[in-house]
């Protein structure tokens, strides 16, 4: 990571991530998915995650000094707070169109990513962030937060009524990092404590018991549904790899924000990154997507996003306690991302290869997202473990072009 060409190529395949997605806003305000060559899709719904994590990924730009993000903060801010609110009942629809509500579903998931937006927002100085961010955390607060078990409930009808005792590690998870980002942004230590409390049970009670790995579904009681199968992509049975190196990352910003106390944070983050590495990647590279409970692989698709997040848990622990097959990893991961997801011509990566490591489109269309990828960049250019945004400071200002 201190490799003078690395960080070339890392500032400029952000610089281009940023230059690509600039495109995802429309006209009118409306945020669009793109295709693969950056053109809007038609008549697609503009769903509340994506919004979202739109505003906190022009957020870091700003911070690191992309011209006119700012502007594109400004305008996801007013699409989550005038379009995505719901004036109604309270919370934020999961998915509008054209003014029109198409799913009001209240989903964890979706408002802790508002939150997520909304903290960064703050951090980058948005001013309009502060109304956002004490809605939304208003919303979680009396809503989603279930005080008893120290963790969130994750969804309801339109009008709040329960329509499922579902619970998941997945809206907890990205509750964790929106409320870091929470505190880093405030200073409020109720959301350094509350993400505490939620990577206590992930990664103090259940991952040690499962042998690293996190089952996904959940009763309503917190016991483990090893029968659940829900959306083949955002709820799919069995274990997701992909999230243990996120929720590994977490574990060491978390620790990091409490001033690096003694204890297992460390050990923790690594024994679920050594786990996900031996279970999921496959032998002609990226990881596979599931595993069944016992660690046989379930679904071998795969997709971008899981390589990003090793990307990001291994360049946090090569901060703090560098070995050598961290290196190897850190190396063969990039390596893998530049042969086959990386677009070095438009910017952006594909979402998924297919069986012979060609470029597929089965479960996404086009290039759905920044916020995975763009990270993946970012989080080893900064020194810091947490507070990393801070540390931005105009670093993509004036990049020039690299490859790896």
């Amino acid at each position: 990571m201190d490799d003078p060409k690395h960080r070339a190529f890392l500032k400029h395949d952000a610089r281009a991530h940023f230059e690509f997605f600039r495109a995802s806003l429309c006209p009118g305000g409306r945020i669009a998915v793109l295709d693969a060559a950056g053109v809007p899709l038609k008549d697609t719904l503009q769903e509340l995650h994506t919004a979202a994590r739109l505003v906190h990924s022009y957020a870091l730009g700003q911070l690191a000094g992309v011209a006119g993000a700012d502007g594109i903060v400004d305008a996801g801010l007013r699409a989550l707070f005038m379009t995505h609110r719901d004036t109604e009942y309270g919370g934020y629809l999961w998915a509008v169109r054209d003014g029109s509500v198409i799913d009001g579903t209240k989903l964890a998931y979706g408002h802790v990513f508002v939150l997520l937006a909304a903290s960064s927002a703050r951090i980058a100085g948005h001013e309009a962030a502060k109304a956002l961010f004490d809605d939304v955390a208003d919303v979680i607060e009396t809503r989603f937060w279930d005080e008893s078990a120290g963790l969130l409930r994750d969804e309801f009808n339109r009008d709040w009524t329960p329509f499922s005792t579902y619970r998941g590690m997945n809206a907890n998870m990205h509750g964790v990092e929106a409320m870091l980002t929470a505190y880093e942004a405030t200073g409020d230590t109720l959301w350094r404590d509350r993400a505490g409390r939620i990577l206590e049970f992930l990664t103090g009670r259940i991952a040690p018991i499962h042998d690293w790995r996190l089952p996904e579904h959940y009763h309503e009681d917190w016991s483990v549904d090893d029968s659940y199968d829900g959306n083949p992509m955002f709820r799919p049975a069995g274990t997701t790899p992909g999230h243990s190196f996120e929720l590994a990352r977490l574990v060491l910003q978390h620790w990091d924000l409490c001033g690096r106390p003694s204890g297992s944070a460390v050990a923790t983050a690594r024994h679920l990154v050594d786990r996900a590495l031996s279970d999921a990647w496959r032998p002609d590279g990226g990881f596979v997507y599931t595993l069944n409970h016992g660690g046989a692989v379930a679904i071998a698709d795969r997709y971008w996003w899981p390589v990003t997040e090793a990307i990001g848990a291994l360049a946090t622990l090569l901060k703090i306690d560098h070995t050598l097959g961290d290196e190897e990893w850190y190396r063969r991961l990039w390596v893998f991302a530049e042969a086959r997801f990386i677009d070095t011509e438009r910017g952006g990566w594909f979402p998924e290869i297919d069986s012979e490591g060609e470029r597929t489109e089965t479960q996404f269309t086009g290039k759905p997202d920044i916020y995975h990828s763009l990270q993946a960049d970012l989080i080893p250019l900064v020194p810091s473990v947490s507070k990393m945004w801070n540390k931005l400071g105009g670093s993509l200002s004036d990049t020039q072009g690299s490859r790896s």
